[in-house]
């Protein structure tokens, strides 16, 4: 491999985007990088941007580009990051921060950008399986939308640069992992 592991991770809700990432953790040595983990830390120890994010998250609105990239940039400068790489989850979602995290990351660039492509009947009705409250036909019906809506142009911002790896999300855990873990060592 090169020198370290930077992954960015897209999936549907209920695509099993959690327990690949928990996987990938695990094989690579990667640090897991969640902005939503990432914005309750810093609302948690007060700091001015938590302070700015703080009424945005609590009133379910999404927070502005800017400060997302603001909040991942000091993330992706940290010392442990730098040197044991990364999986990112819920950022970039949008062409804007994904063209951000391709400039931040300048010569260091992604080792891939991985869709876990799962059917729509599948992931629905791995999310009705779920049984939170939340899960009703429409709110899934909802989430799925916003999905189709906000982050597929980002990952066709990825693929456009030839930086996508789809991998098939059918199957068991450890298989999905093996088609993810071959993904990824083959785009080093």
């Amino acid at each position: 491999m090169t020198d370290v592991t930077r992954l960015v991770i897209f999936g549907r809700q209920g695509a099993g985007k959690g327990t690949q990432c928990d996987r990938i953790i695990d094989h690579f040595g990667v640090i897991h990088l969640s902005t939503g983990d990432m914005f309750r830390v810093a609302v948690a120890a007060e700091t001015e941007l938590g302070k700015q994010v703080e009424p945005i998250m609590q009133s379910g609105g999404l927070v502005p580009d800017e400060m997302t990239i603001g909040i991942v940039r000091e993330r992706l400068s940290q010392p442990d990051v730098e040197s044991k790489g990364f999986v990112l989850d819920g950022f970039p979602r949008t062409p804007g921060q994904a063209e951000a995290l391709v400039e931040m990351l300048g010569d260091a660039r992604l080792t891939a950008v991985i869709n876990l492509d799962v059917p729509l009947d599948e992931v629905t009705a791995r999310m009705k399986a779920r049984g939170r409250e939340d899960d009703t036909d429409e709110g899934i019906a909802k989430r799925l939308a916003l999905y189709d809506s906000e982050t597929v142009p980002t990952i066709n911002w990825f693929a456009e640069r030839g930086m996508v790896v789809n991998v098939d999300g059918l199957g068991t855990e450890d298989e999905v992992a093996e088609r993810i873990f071959a993904a990824i060592e083959s785009s080093d």
